[in-house]
């Protein structure tokens, strides 16, 4: 259970490591090389920024367009043994963990450290010191596993629960500070259910043998998480644990019902909260944390009733039981090597396919990375290093051009009504860009950070954090905070704020290069910056005005056509089956397929628009408009293991790269560019492709 604010965003990593020296390293190597690229005005990848050498060409666009853009390195690339998946995210995350691995190499060697500079510095050599972190054991975590020992009765449950943002145990309900959907310049707390440690609801419920061999293993991992915990009759708790995780799946709603907003709207004053979900302490839940925000919102109504019965009738040494493994797992990585090793074997090399864990240092910088660790205090010199303020510039004028597209395209469109196209058109001028960095950076005074207790720092931090959502909470919304640090290789949409956000790192090649052909700058940022724009218009972002309130501003006849043409979508993306057996969710991944599809369009008027009525040059062959296919289908390049695929269909709302990269079928340019005809696997009538934005 978390707390905490956290921001709407789609999903990548990122991370660090140090030498004793200071030296040149390959990423050096590699930046001074993209320098000297840079100044010679030459594209990173290719001739023009794409990389040609990874078509397959043997294989027809029409019949698999991710293929022909990326069979060959799909073909020959072997997946490192610490990656479950691996593709253009993957790599410029890797550069990213290498910039910032040199920004710490140095920090570990200087003197005269600023403020900043020395929490960094003292967070990483105590998470480093492995000789200190196995002689502890489990004693960082002991106080926790004796209050859990010591609960004698429900109350001591919910005080357990409702402290478990801090500790790092487990919650069948959570309660996190979000902004009010009616009325964004307020803070509330958001409330839901949770507490599973599998992936999804559909892992405890779904009857197939390989779902029942998930099963099989996650018991036995947690017998042995409790035997090193020293737990007596682990074999039998940890059955029991299954059991109790089995029926908080079953009151769970669905992935693709939790994300629709009209049904997770469900506001509460707080006075009324245990008269209309009676039978929990509410006050001794929300105690630890501090927050007395007078309104709350209740994602999952029936559902949290359901969890309340269940936590008064489960016994009370089952929910011990859990507590105590949950507490030990959440915290493995902070903990000796046994234990991370142990529950690596489960959640990296069983669930995942992950063969090897990361090195450490990478599993230390992602630990400091976040937006509620030092990932401020990191990004900022991130930032003054690698990133230039001119792509910052080139970024904002590409925002503006798709801006100015899409509200060509909105004002043409030939399904929605002049009401409707009125308020979207307002929403869209109201939306606001953020780019690279924040203006305002997140302050550190006050935090305390030892160089010899890491789980005392990261309590620290999250008490830190903590504090701070308390002394805001009942002000005006902060809509300076950004939900990813800058060395962050992604973007997101908030729709509380109708903001766009695109971090530092993701302005870099495969997405923007600013000596590429501008046809493969608008295909890859350029849909993103589409897709970003797309969620504020898609199936759950267009519930929300040009002022970030959720409201209905449509029309129901304009409502009814574009949810006739979302339908089609979503049925289209299910057919799409990456493992047998197991398809694309298209209902849970509607709003990323919109966003991809709308993106794409987006892209493509405004990449038209750049030319200003001219006909782009051949490159290399390639016409612009295949330049512009073909960038956005290699942005989504990737390799990953089966469990990696399953655990994306199953629990992520993102369809795997691979089918993202197969957008491009919904747009007649595509056809025309590669030729693709009736027969071709991908082809679908003009009728039957999805034009929506």
């Amino acid at each position: 259970m978390k707390y905490t604010l956290l921001a709407t965003m789609i999903a990548a990593t990122l991370g660090v490591t140090a030498c004793s020296q200071p030296q040149q390293t390959s990423e050096q190597a590699s930046t001074e090389q993209q320098q000297v690229q840079s100044e010679q005005g030459k594209a990173e990848l290719g001739s023009f920024g794409v990389d040609l050498s990874a078509r397959d060409e043997s294989v027809k666009p029409g019949d698999d367009f991710f293929m022909y853009a990326s069979g060959t390195w799909y073909q020959n690339y072997e997946l490192p043994a610490d990656k479950t998946r691996y593709g253009a995210f993957s790599a410029l995350a890797d550069r990213s963990e290498e910039q910032v691995k040199t920004i710490i190499d140095e920090l570990m060697t200087k003197e005269n450290l600023n403020a900043e500079e020395k929490l960094v510095h003292d967070f990483y050599k105590a998470y480093m010191d492995t000789e200190a972190v196995n002689a502890k054991g489990l004693t960082p975590i002991q106080d926790v596993l004796t209050t859990i020992s010591e609960a004698k009765d429900v109350t001591d449950l919910t005080r357990i629960f409702g402290n478990a943002w801090l500790t790092d145990a487990i919650s069948p309900i959570w309660g996190g500070l979000w902004y009010n959907r009616l009325n964004p310049d307020e803070y509330q707390l958001n409330v839901g259910v949770g507490g599973l440690g599998l992936p999804d609801r559909d892992y405890y419920l779904t009857d197939s043998e390989r779902f029942q061999g998930i099963r099989d293993a996650y018991v036995k991992h947690i017998e042995e998480m409790l035997t090193l915990a020293g737990e007596d009759n682990a074999a039998e708790k940890a059955a029991a644990i299954l059991a109790l995780e089995t029926r908080i799946a079953e009151a769970q709603w669905p992935r693709e019902k939790r994300r629709n907003r009209d049904l997770t709207l469900n506001q509460i004053a707080r006075d009324d909260l245990a008269d209309s979900y009676p039978n929990f302490d509410w006050d001794t839940f929300f105690a630890p944390s501090g927050l007395k925000v007078p309104t709350l919102n209740i994602a999952q109504p029936e559902p949290v009733n359901d969890v309340i019965a269940i936590i008064n009738d489960a016994p009370l040494d089952d929910w011990k039981a859990y507590l105590t493994y949950h507490t030990v797992s959440n915290n493995a990585d902070l903990l000796s090597e046994n234990l991370y090793q142990a529950n690596f074997d489960f959640y990296g090399r069983t669930l995942s396919g992950q063969q090897e864990p990361r090195p450490r240092w990478k599993r230390a910088v992602s630990q400091m990375s976040g937006t509620e660790s030092l990932g401020f205090a990191i990004g900022k010199i991130y930032v003054d290093r690698y990133f230039p303020e001119s792509s910052k510039q080139q970024m904002s004028e590409l925002v503006e051009n798709l801006r100015t597209a899409l509200r060509e395209r909105i004002t043409n469109l030939d399904w929605m009504s002049e009401d409707t196209k009125k308020n979207a058109l307002a929403k869209l001028e109201a939306f606001r860009p953020k780019i690279g960095y924040p203006d305002e950076w997140q302050s550190f005074e006050g935090l305390t950070i030892t160089d010899s207790d890491l789980v005392t720092n990261v309590r620290n931090l999250r008490q830190f954090f903590q504090n701070q959502d308390v002394e805001r909470e009942l002000q005006p919304t902060d809509r300076e905070r950004w939900g990813m640090t800058p060395q962050r290789v992604n973007a997101y949409y908030n729709s509380s704020f109708n903001e766009i956000v695109f971090p530092a790192a993701i302005l870099q090649p495969p997405f923007f290069d600013p000596n590429a052909d501008p046809a493969v700058n608008y295909g890859a940022i350029g849909a993103v910056i589409g897709h970003e724009m797309g969620h504020g218009f898609d199936d759950q972002g267009s519930k929300s005005d040009a002022n970030g309130i959720q409201r209905n501003w449509w029309t129901d006849e304009d409502r009814a056509a574009f949810e006739k043409k979302a339908d089609m979508l979503a049925a289209q993306y299910s057919e799409y089956e990456p493992i047998e057996g197991n398809f694309v969710n298209g209902q849970n991944s509607l709003g990323e397929n919109i966003g991809d599809v709308g993106g794409l369009s987006m892209a493509y008027h405004a990449y038209k628009l750049s030319l200003n009525g001219k006909e782009a040059p051949v490159i290399d062959g390639l016409t612009g408009d295949q330049r512009f296919f073909l960038a956005w289908a290699q942005v989504w390049k990737e390799k990953r293991t089966e469990q990696s695929m399953l655990n994306q269909l199953r629990a992520g709302t993102h369809a795997p790269g691979r089918f993202r990269a197969l957008a491009p079928r919904n747009h007649d340019a595509w056809y025309e560019a590669f030729d693709v005809q009736p027969g071709d696997a991908l082809y679908l009538a003009p009728e039957e492709r999805v034009r929506i934005w």
